[in-house]
């Protein structure tokens, strides 16, 4: 009798484990999904990815983009030659900006716009339709200023272009910039307009683009197409 109970309770402790492992590894096939998908949410949530530029993160954006890309000197392309800036580093959200438009190639779809006799030529903005939607993308966002007192509108000086109307703030446009060809300098635009760099060579060139023929509203006859690229 001892012998039957004996085995009797071993086929009962047998059939136990066989129902119970197979749930145990279930459960934690179930665990080390969950941990996965976790993970991948995590993981989402703190990739940056560059295409995400909007105008409710414009500043955040553009602090984080700079840091991971430091580049300061750019080249402007034209058929009359090439203008090579170097942008300033204690300007760091329109730094930022300008490297960030570089490389994505939004630059290579304008032209320069406006070549105003003796004072500005302007860039940055054209009919092309393409370029429009380049902006609709990132929502047409805007930049608060970075004046500074040693960043002034000097001979050579590259600043962002902005809305006078209805911009108390003085945002600039992170699309449209300028150059002052003025040898004067243009000072009445000081903390006006965020100066972010300057020119380094090629003012022969913007000499060559001054001279173009222009309609009413100083936009060349002849489009200037550009291309902008970085050197370092």
């Amino acid at each position: 009798m001892k012998f039957l109970y004996r085995v009797f309770f071993l086929l009962i402790l047998l059939v136990f484990f066989q129902c119970n492992s197979p749930q145990k590894e279930i459960d934690k096939k179930d665990v080390n999904a969950d941990t996965l998908s976790i993970k991948k949410q995590q993981e989402k949530k703190i990739a940056k990815p560059w295409d995400s530029l909007n105008s409710n993160n414009t500043e955040a954006f553009l602090a984080a983009y700079g840091k991971q890309n430091p580049e300061t000197k750019v080249i402007i392309k034209t058929k009359f030659g090439n203008i090579k800036l170097r942008l300033y580093k204690d300007v760091p959200i329109h730094r930022a900006n300008f490297i960030f438009l570089t490389k994505i190639k939004y630059f290579n779809t304008t032209v320069i716009y406006r070549v105003a006799k003796n004072f500005v030529i302007q860039g940055g903005n054209s009919d092309n339709m393409y370029t429009q939607k380049q902006r609709r993308k990132y929502g047409n966002y805007l930049m608060k200023p970075e004046f500074r007192p040693h960043r002034k509108h000097k001979y050579g000086a590259l600043a962002a272009a902005r809305q006078w109307e209805n911009n108390p703030d003085k945002l600039s446009s992170p699309f449209e910039f300028y150059i002052v060809h003025s040898r004067k300098g243009a000072h009445h635009l000081n903390n006006e307009h965020t100066v972010f760099g300057e020119v380094i060579s090629g003012f022969d060139t913007m000499d060559k683009i001054s001279k173009v023929k222009v309609g009413v509203d100083e936009w060349p006859v002849n489009d200037i197409q550009m291309t902008i690229e970085i050197l370092d």
